[in-house]
């Protein structure tokens, strides 16, 4: 007898979310950026964009974060989940999918969106303010690496868009993504991620 597989759905959030808020459509989160920036303007920032997908059984899940890094004094963070229908197991598709979710995450950053949140630190450049804008691909060079054919690729895209790539063991950011990746999605239950 034939067990009957679970059919998921095709999920591609367009809103974010962290611990303490859900539905936050972007504007939202730049809302959330440019208050946290502004309680200490003449910290160093890193906005970073990054993806990490993990296989389930019946679906694979990507899990998108915006991480706002006040170097070495903390962070405020968000995400978004899309949940593919299938099984990915191609790592070339996967670093792919990754990539491209991220890049459309890091569009919505324009020179408008980025202009905001440089000119809450450009009075205080001079006392070592400063914000870069980075987006972390989960891949690394390594001889054994999987990825590491797909790499030069991958930081291309992210290049071509004005952007920094930052790769293993430098892609930090990518554990807090990949942390949210491991939980299956379930079946007509809410996810936090």
């Amino acid at each position: 007898m034939k067990t009957k597989r679970r059919q998921y759905p095709l999920i591609h959030e367009t809103t974010f979310r962290n611990m303490s808020e859900q539905n936050l459509a972007f504007r939202d989160v730049m809302n959330r950026i440019e208050r946290f920036i502004a309680q200490d303007p003449r910290a160093v920032y890193d906005l970073v964009i990054t993806t990490d997908a993990q296989t389930h059984s019946g679906h694979t899940k990507f899990v998108s974060c915006i991480v706002v890094y006040r170097v070495g004094r903390g962070a405020w963070l968000c995400g978004r989940q899309i949940i593919l229908p299938r099984e990915i197991f191609s790592v070339q598709e996967k670093l792919s999918l990754e990539t491209s979710y991220s890049q459309e995450i890091a569009g919505q950053f324009g020179y408008t969106e980025r202009a905001r949140l440089e000119d809450i630190i450009v009075p205080y450049i001079d006392q070592g303010a400063d914000i870069r804008f980075i987006v972390d691909i989960d891949g690394g060079s390594g001889i054994k690496n999987k990825t590491a054919a797909y790499l030069s690729e991958m930081v291309g895209r992210i290049e071509a868009m004005g952007l920094v790539a930052r790769v293993k063991p430098e892609s930090v950011m990518v554990s807090i993504a990949d942390r949210e990746t491991k939980k299956p999605y379930r079946l007509g239950v809410a996810s936090n991620t």
